[in-house]
């Protein structure tokens, strides 16, 4: 139960580091700069559940996979939730297309980026309670 309460706050602090730099980007026009259409406004409504889906997600880290290589952990477990927002919810939820080409050509790398940022701070998150 302790780990199953670590690895869901990591990740919930995990997804509001994620969603603090898609929000300061969006803000500071680094996504628009690069022709992406992400740019989102900081309200509770949208941080919410960004929050509670990186504490979701952060239940990946029960694999047992690089257990002794915390970045590297991240870094794989990242591209679930990446594989998931390219080809399921942009697609399917939001109708910007495979990968959310509708927002711009280099909206992939940027989602690749964010979800990055969730799992090296979620895979340090855990390292650091323990």
């Amino acid at each position: 139960m302790k780990k199953l309460l670590i690895y869901f706050a990591a990740g919930c602090l995990g997804g509001l580091v994620n969603s603090l730099t898609v929000w300061l980007f969006g803000d500071f026009g680094i996504t628009q700069k690069f022709s992406v259409s992400i740019a989102p406004t900081l309200s509770a409504t949208w941080l919410y559940p960004r929050i509670v889906w990186g504490g979701i997600w952060g239940l990946l880290f029960f694999l047992p996979i690089l257990n002794s290589k915390p970045i590297r952990k991240g870094s794989l477990l990242s591209l679930f939730p990446t594989a998931v927002q390219l080809f399921i919810i942009f697609p399917f939820k939001t109708n910007k297309g495979i990968a959310g080409l509708g927002l711009g050509q280099l909206t992939p790398a940027f989602v690749i980026f964010f979800n990055w940022i969730w799992g090296v701070v979620t895979a340090l998150a855990i390292k650091f309670s323990k």
